[in-house]
Order: structure tokens, then sequence, then C-alpha cells
């Protein structure tokens, strides 16, 4: 995870180095350590440096971290003869070595030769079956080459071996949400949740797969017209304080794994619309948006949102049951009143048009 800090002394960094400041190599070695995507910076000023004999010799060892680096920001940016120049250097000094290996399979892939890539990466997993950069650089071929099927299989193989990462259930579940198989998605974030309980985006996510079908279009009118920018940004920043730390999309083939690590979509993509249904889903789903609250400090608008829908949806369903089986009106009011206070506050403009939602809702 990507902390606001570290993003803000990238930029930082990132400035100063376009102004002509100094701090190119500063620069590179935190874009590397926090493996974010600035393919275009990277190879611009990485590659500046590896030309430069002078400044080449004074990196000593790190050298051939970043000639690896650029080969990598080379083939994201389609420089295909940068990226095959950088690997020649490495292939010369590292005869044999598989990590190059891996970067001359990874160009393979960047030109589009899917079956060579292929049969490069099967002749690295033979060498070494728990290969992670590898199985990842498999699965992000097939997302590139729109084999959503392929990409389900390669993901599962994975996690029966690497059962504890976080990024690949993330990962398998947007794809079965994709597909609208929202049983295998809630299982994934259930996996999630029970790995990682205190991250609310998970308990956001699961109670969004259980809001139920047929509802899709109000939130993502909500989510359009009424909460605008601002939920996106939520959203983006995790609701911990970090910021985004998923900045490369799977569909673009070599950039998705790169550098052994998942990386997602530029945008997070965790808002389901049509999901399981049923009153003890809707249930379920107002407990996990009640976490996410909880876990948030009551700064999740989607959330607070879901609380409401909930509420409504499960009201119409109870309606004309005993008072036992409905439920207590007060999570909802406390719900639109944190919801009005923050319009006030960071969209007043908005206000009127919350209010009426709200009441149609009976809220």
């Amino acid at each position: 995870m990507v902390t606001r800090t570290e993003e803000e002394e990238v930029n930082r960094l990132e400035n100063q180095v376009e102004n002509g400041g100094g701090g190119v190599w500063e620069y590179l070695c935190l874009v590397h350590k926090l493996k974010l995507r600035r393919s275009d910076m990277v190879l611009k000023h990485g590659f500046s440096i590896l030309n430069d004999s002078k400044k080449r010799s004074a990196l000593g060892p790190e050298e051939w971290t970043l000639y690896e680096q650029v080969s990598v920001a080379a083939m994201d940016c389609q420089s295909i003869d940068v990226a095959k120049d950088c690997i020649k250097v490495l292939q010369r000094k590292f005869p044999g070595s598989k990590r190059v290996g891996r970067l001359e399979a990874m160009l393979l892939e960047a030109r589009g030769l899917w079956s060579e890539a292929e049969n490069a990466y099967s002749s690295l997993l033979e060498e070494n079956p728990f290969d992670q950069v590898v199985h990842k650089r498999r699965v992000a071929m097939a997302k590139a080459q729109g084999n959503t099927s392929a990409a389900i299989d390669w993901l599962n193989k994975y996690l029966d071996l690497f059962m504890a990462d976080h990024e690949a259930w993330r990962e398998l579940a947007e794809i079965y949400v994709s597909l609208q198989m929202y049983k295998q998605a809630a299982f994934c974030y259930e996996e999630l949740i029970l790995s990682q309980p205190t991250v609310p985006l998970y308990h956001l996510a699961y109670a969004d797969e259980r809001w139920g079908p047929g509802r899709g279009g109000r939130i993502e009118w909500w989510q359009g017209e009424i909460l605008n920018e601002w939920v996106l940004d939520e959203v983006e920043e995790g609701y911990d304080g970090g910021s985004r730390e998923r900045l490369v999309r799977w569909d673009k083939g070599v950039t998705s794994w790169a550098g052994g690590v998942c990386l997602y979509g530029e945008q997070e993509r965790v808002k389901v619309l049509y999901t399981l249904g049923g009153l003890e889903n809707l249930q379920t789903a107002k407990k996990y948006y009640a976490s996410t609250i909880d876990l948030t400090g009551g700064k999740s608008t989607r959330a607070l949102f879901g609380i409401c829908l909930c509420t409504s949806a499960i009201g119409q369903l109870t309606k004309g049951r005993n008072k036992e089986d409905k439920e207590s009106p007060e999570l909802q009011s406390l719900s639109a009143m944190a919801l009005e206070k923050d319009y006030k506050q960071r969209a007043p403009s908005r206000l009127s048009v919350l209010s009426s939602t709200l009441r149609s809702l009976k809220i």
C-alpha cells in the first residue's frame, strides 16, 4: 500500500526532476521501491542515465537494477528497441539468469508473440514451479488477449499455491463480478475479509455483492449524479489514509504484474450493481455497510448510502409482517443525517437532490 505521504514525495520529486532541479536517481529509486507505474518518466530519465557512461558507472551494482527497470518501462511504452538493448546488456552480464529470462518472455509478450511467450513462461515454470512473477504474467497475458476463462483458470491455480496473496483474490473477485458470477466473487471477498478484517474496502465490496438485483440503476445514478468525483476519491484513497497504489491495468499485458506485484486498474472497480438479492442477503449487506462505517469513522459515503438503500428494501420486503421481524429505523436515520451533514459541507449544490432522494426512500 502506497501511503499518501509516499505519493506526495513521489510527486514532489517528479516535479523537481521535470523542472531540472535534480534528484533523478532518488526519484527512480523511490518509484522502483513503491512499484509505481511511471513508465514514461522512468524511460526518459533512466535511459538518459544509462546513456551517460559517467553517471552509469557511478551507480555501482545498481546499474543492473536500472537496466531492468528501464527495460520494463520501455516495454510499457512500446519502445521495443530500447527494451531489447537493455535486455541484451543484462544477458551479457548474467548469462543463463532466470530473472533475465523473465524479461525475455515479457519482451515476447510486449511484441504480441503470445505463443512464444507462453512457451517461455512454461519453460521457466518447469525449472521453478513456485515463480510467482511467471504465474502472474500468465494471468496478465490471458487478460491482454481477452481470454477471461483462461485468466480465471491461471488465477485459481496460482491461488492454490499462494493462498495469502490478497491482490490475486481481489483480481479474481473483479473478474467474477465482470462475468456476473456473484457467488464466486462473494467467496473471494470472504477470503479477503477473513485475512484482512480491518480493511474497510473489502467489507464495502462484499456488502455491494449482497445488495440485490434490479437496484443497480439507482445506485449508479446516485454515484454519477449526486456523489460525483469525491466518491471516487474516497475509493481510491482506500479509506485508511493511503493513496492509490493500483496504477497498472491488467489488460495492458506486459505492465500488469511487472516487478512481481499484482497491480490493478487506474480506478478501483469494486462497485457491484447487481448482486445476490433476497432478505437475508440484504440484512447481511447492511451489517457489512455498518462495519465499513465503523472502520472508517463514519467517512464512507457509499456505506452510508448502502444503509439507506438496504433499510428501504428490507422495509418493503417485511411489509405486513410482525413488528419483531422489522428492523429499528435508528441506523437509517443516523445515516441520512450524516449524509445531509456531509453534503452541506462538501456538495451544498447537491443537497436538495439528496434530500429528495432520501424522501423517496421514506427516510
